[in-house]
């Protein structure tokens, strides 16, 4: 990103914060204040990898496997030293049984991993298939299927290193022996105890995600959670001012995933601006697009602003809430496509996209401005509002589900429970897509008996 001179950028709605927390409309915390956590940014970055965990793990079994080495060494030693070479001999005994083992895991592991690894790939694309590919991120952050990998790795690497502790011979001499791998046996079947544990866990964690029902509650729960990490926005404050410079995306084109709000906003201070963020989180970007509004005067330096917005080829959920919506709205859609026919599926979805909006209902959705110590606001960030979320939620279904009588009770219904939660500000587009829900089936439905049936509220569809 570099900065320009460009005209005046329009000033958005303002309000106020703490470094991190926002104030609501009347300037005081919504909640208390708290500050950005900085390495955000990184930690997601590195879940939606699934490379790290099995490099440490191959680390790691290297380590150990030093270690171990120079402590079997050392308990051979001290047993030679104390005469005890019948408890050697036992040791001798122990590794040279252990062998075989060790042998047929270093030989096998890879074989196993090969085709444990294949069967899931396949599952995962299944279940891409009849949900929504974006399913396959919750298999690439799934803490359960990195750590059987590290640990099928693990294995599979500390027995070949465990192999070249054994000495030839079928027997060694005690007197002579230099090291006996009896900790690395010992760990070697360790591990091998621990992979089959985890491979009936990794197994029924990928079953599960074959299964609609979880992964439509692992979308949910995500989305929430980034609800609320959002700070809580405000309509109203200080005016921004005009615009005195622009800064524009330099790198890649993609999508912003996420933003550095403490760099920015420490940017910002030490200039003595105020950014405004102009696409908001999700937005696909391109070289030459502006990303920051400078008001109040010229642009923080380039290498001050390098990295703050991130961008990549598909869309987080830890600093996009809606994304989690439209992840739910995919699968219903698909399940209501004439391919899939699948009106329970797109009812499941229904029902947590309530459950995310029933939540929601009640949040400050306007845009966040972020404070730095001083109490002076650094940073304009828009974020999509009420009534965007509730057209990202409805407004795709409802025009795939005037001809199934399931989906349109259940979502009737759905809209009913939520104008019961809605303050008054708040319910003008439910009531509008309500609405537009009937109107639908009027045009879709001649039958007056059936036009009666499918605008009945259920919240089982068909109860």
């Amino acid at each position: 990103m570099r900065g320009k001179s460009g005209p005046s950028g329009p000033s958005g709605p303002s309000g106020t914060s703490g470094p991190g927390g926002i104030s609501g409309p009347s300037g005081t915390s919504a909640h208390p204040p708290r500050p950005p956590r900085a390495l955000t940014s990184l930690r997601e970055r590195l879940r939606d990898t699934f490379w790290l965990a099995p490099a440490a793990g191959l680390v790691g079994a290297f380590v150990l496997w030093l270690v171990l080495s120079e402590l079997d060494t050392r308990i051979v030693a001290h047993l030679q030293e104390e005469g005890a070479y019948e408890e050697l001999r036992d040791l001798l005994t122990f590794a040279a049984d252990a062998r075989t083992i060790v042998t047929t895991v270093s030989a096998a592991m890879m074989t196993f991993i090969g085709v444990v690894f294949s069967i899931s790939l396949v599952a995962v694309q299944m279940a891409s298939g009849q949900l929504t590919p974006r399913v396959v991120r919750i298999f690439v952050r799934s803490r359960i299927s990195k750590l059987t990998l590290t640990v099928f790795l693990a294995t599979f690497a500390f027995s070949l290193l465990a192999l070249t502790s054994y000495e030839g011979g079928p027997q060694p001499d005690p007197r002579r022996v230099m090291s006996a791998p009896f900790l690395q046996s010992l760990l070697t079947l360790g591990l091998v105890g621990l992979s089959l544990l985890l491979f009936v866990a990794y197994v029924s964690s990928t079953l599960r995600l074959m299964q609609v029902g979880p992964v439509l509650d692992h979308i949910t729960r995500e989305a929430l959670r980034a609800l609320a990490r959002q700070p809580a926005g405000a309509a109203d404050g200080p005016p921004l001012g005009p615009g005195t410079a622009h800064v524009v995306h330099r790198e890649e084109a993609g999508v912003v995933r996420d933003v550095a709000v403490a760099r920015l906003v420490r940017a910002a201070r030490r200039r003595g601006v105020v950014l405004r963020l102009v696409p908001r989180i999700g937005d696909f970007v391109v070289p030459g697009t502006p990303v920051l509004a400078v008001h109040g005067g010229a642009a923080p330096a380039r290498y001050a602003l390098r990295h703050t917005v991130s961008v990549g080829v598909e869309r987080a959920l830890h600093q996009d809430p809606a994304f989690g919506l439209r992840q739910l709205s995919d699968i219903a859609l698909r399940a209501l496509s004439s391919s899939v026919n699948d009106p329970t599926t797109a009812v499941q979805c229904l029902d947590r996209i309530v459950q995310f909006l029933a939540v929601a209902v009640r949040m400050p959705l306007a845009p966040l401005h972020h404070r730095d110590r001083r109490g002076a606001v650094r940073l304009v960030q828009v974020v999509p509002g009420w009534t965007d979320l509730v057209d990202l939620a409805f407004e795709e279904i409802r025009w795939c589900a005037a001809a199934s009588p399931q989906v349109t009770r259940r979502l009737l219904a759905g809209l009913d429970d939520l104008l019961l939660l809605a303050p008054e500000e708040r319910r003008e587009p439910l009531l509008r897509h309500r609405a537009l829900l009937v109107e639908a089936v009027e045009r879709t439905v001649p039958e007056a008996a059936a036009r009666a049936f499918a605008l009945h509220p259920d919240r089982q569809g068909i109860g």
